[in-house]
């Protein structure tokens, strides 16, 4: 299985940074059959980096977040057939961001990803627990009632269709990070719980939270993660390119 590089991009680079980094990207890397790499810009600039990086087989364009329904009088929401025809053929569901700063629900997160795939999108699903949680030995209860609630209105036979993060949000941003076995642990909690549901023992999950250049190895080389979900460290070329390097396909 191909290792699956993602980049959260957040609120940073419109239209016209997107198209400089992927010209730039274009550059110093070339696909690898070992690698995957997903790319959620902002909204705004999803059709331009759709459109840099068309020729790349490697490569997938996301959506930082959609709304379930396909159209209405949501204002300000994103909904999955517009995210689509701008060029997105995945999206970020249920972010730790999106849970604890816009009061995203566990529910929500369900109608998200059963809307997306759907729709004919793949949904990468996040979950993790808070630094208070961690604390009182909360961690797997936690993970276990959000990864329930977001797979609770998808079938069986969609479950390949679904990647997953874990992302501690203690570690998000912060410089800290998961041990590497801790790291690991949960994700064999998790495809636990995707088997237990009739799901692929191969589901795909990443690792989340604070990783860069230097760290980047220690996760990939535990057999239970699949790929890492990359924040800072993904908003300039050399650095994504150092990262994803890893998966072979850095230029020289």
């Amino acid at each position: 299985m191909a290792i699956l590089f993602a980049a959260n991009w957040k609120m940073h680079h419109g239209p016209e940074q997107a198209a400089t980094f992927a010209r730039a990207f274009k550059e110093l890397t070339f696909p690898q059959p070992t690698r995957s790499i997903w790319f959620f810009p902002p909204a705004t600039s999803i059709r331009t980096l759709a459109l840099e990086l068309d020729e790349r087989p490697d490569v997938a364009i996301g959506a930082q977040d959609v709304h379930w329904e396909p159209s209405g009088a949501y204002t300000g929401a994103l909904s999955i057939p517009l995210a689509q025809e701008a060029g997105a053929t995945v999206a970020l569901v249920g972010h730790s961001e999106r849970r604890h700063l816009f009061g995203e629900t566990d529910e929500e997160t369900g109608r998200k990803v059963a809307a997306l795939l759907d729709g004919g999108m793949r949904p990468l699903l996040c979950v993790g627990e808070l630094a208070d949680q961690r604390e009182r030995g909360e961690t797997e209860a936690v993970v276990r009632r959000q990864l329930d609630a977001g797979l609770a209105g998808v079938a069986e036979e969609d479950l390949p269709r679904v990647v997953i993060a874990y992302e501690p949000v203690w570690a998000i941003g912060t410089g800290k990070n998961a041990t590497p076995d801790d790291a690991a642990s949960v994700h064999a909690f998790l495809r636990s719980l995707v088997v237990d549901r009739g799901g692929p023992e191969d589901i795909a999950i990443l690792y989340g939270g604070s990783v860069k250049p230097g760290n980047v190895l220690s996760f990939l080389v535990e057999d239970e993660i699949d790929g890492v979900l990359v924040g800072g460290a993904s908003l300039t070329p050399e650095s994504w390119t150092e990262i994803v390097g890893v998966g072979g396909g850095a230029a020289a």
